[in-house]
């Protein structure tokens, strides 16, 4: 493990989740026992764990699995066509277990967290890791408690976490004052483990992404993937296996990464606009994509250092934007998605249209979570709705509709 501010190197454990010496972020460099290859990954079950070579080692302990991971690369045809694609791609997260890729990272971190006898999971969240702790705590029979802020966080993760029998926090405030509640807490009772995507045991599940999307694309990486970025946690897991997959071999180039903010929640995209090279932090953040509604992220070193590397860029779009793109993946590819999601497509269409990308280039776009997340925003889109006095009536609407 290695601190990414003052480099110190520490010998790793499931405990350690941040620097002891500086307190900041730390990366895992996990050393294959044996070298990695697709052929190898291919005899296996799809999924997380089929990438165990370069995932940390679990000893005596079964993985906290609900089937995560192997979640569909949809071509789209029709959006693709529409901004002028051959070769435009979504990686749709929503069908993960609890619809989030969440689930990626969880499944990696809860297991550590029972192999190092953790009695209770915690984790701020403003909806959809919290659902996610929820489910892969339950799995692993540890107790699970989110805090989340209260009043702000979609109707579709609140009540998952409630179903999985959660012991919900609702705090008066942000998601950020929900993060330092967290750490405090943590810093005072070590029972708590803390499941944040400062945790960089999670950050190790969700970088199989990469592995899955240069599987799907035939061993090849594409030449962009687009990200959401809140916490800022996703973006820099998903390059990291990118390069892990081009430092064993596997692949011989790295695509650019680029992540999308929402206009009242930027402080990321407003900083690369300006050039500088500390995010513009926002104390109270507002945007109609709850997931992404983080004013001070805490992954931002990994995600500018991701975005840098790449040669890639951040870019914001307005809440318009966000469900125009959420309602144009529904009705032109049949792809329900949460609003936060949709940003990826907002984003790229605008990186389209200030040519930063290209149409003749291949383009990921990561979806993020599932639209029954937020129904609130589904219902929000509209629909031709109609009522009808009794059985008749009915059928004259249905078929005066079918002619259009």
């Amino acid at each position: 493990m290695q601190c990414v501010a003052c480099g110190a190197r520490y010998p790793p454990h499931p405990r350690l989740v941040r620097c002891p010496r500086c307190g900041g972020l730390l990366d895992v460099k996990v050393e294959p026992a044996r070298p990695p290859s697709w052929r190898l990954w291919e005899q296996r079950r799809p999924g997380v764990w089929r990438y165990r070579e370069l995932l940390p080692a679990v000893s005596g302990v079964k993985p906290v699995s609900i089937g995560e991971g192997a979640t569909p690369l949809v071509e789209l045809e029709n959006i693709g066509r529409m901004l002028g694609f051959r070769r435009l791609y979504a990686k749709n997260e929503g069908q993960n277990p609890t619809g989030s890729f969440k689930d990626r990272g969880m499944t990696v971190a809860v297991t550590l967290a029972k192999a190092a006898g953790a009695r209770a999971l915690v984790v701020a969240s403003t909806g959809n890791t919290a659902a996610s702790v929820s489910a892969y705590g339950a799995r692993a029979g540890l107790r699970r408690i989110v805090v989340v802020p209260r009043g702000k966080t979609a109707l579709g993760k609140l009540a998952q976490s409630v179903l999985y029998g959660a012991d919900i926090v609702e705090i008066e405030g942000s998601f950020d004052d929900a993060l330092r509640a967290v750490m405090e807490a943590v810093g005072r009772d070590a029972r708590l483990y803390p499941l944040n995507s400062f945790n960089p045991w999670r950050l190790e599940g969700q970088k199989t992404l990469a592995y899955e999307v240069v599987e799907a694309l035939g061993g090849e990486p594409p030449d962009w993937v687009v990200v959401p970025v809140g916490n800022a946690g996703n973006i820099s897991a998903i390059w990291k296996g990118f390069r892990e997959l081009h430092r064993h071999g596997l692949i011989d180039r790295l695509p650019r990464m680029a992540g999308v903010q929402a206009e009242g929640a930027a402080p990321l995209a407003r900083a690369w606009r300006k050039g500088l090279n500390e995010p513009l932090f926002v104390d109270k953040p507002e945007t109609r994509a709850t997931a992404i509604r983080i004013g001070h992220p805490v992954n931002w070193p990994k995600a500018m250092r991701a975005v840098r590397e790449s040669n890639g860029v951040f870019t914001m779009v307005s809440d318009r934007e966000i469900l125009r793109a959420q309602a144009m993946l529904a009705r032109l590819e049949g792809v329900a998605v949460e609003p936060a999601s949709a940003a990826s497509l907002a984003g790229l269409i605008k990186l389209v249209e200030e040519g930063v990308i290209s149409s003749d280039e291949t383009v990921v776009i990561v979806l993020t979570g599932h639209g029954l997340k937020d129904p609130q925003a589904m219902l929000e889109a509209g629909a031709r709705r109609y009522v009808a006095a009794g059985v008749e009536d009915a059928v004259k609407l249905v078929t005066s509709l079918a002619g259009g």
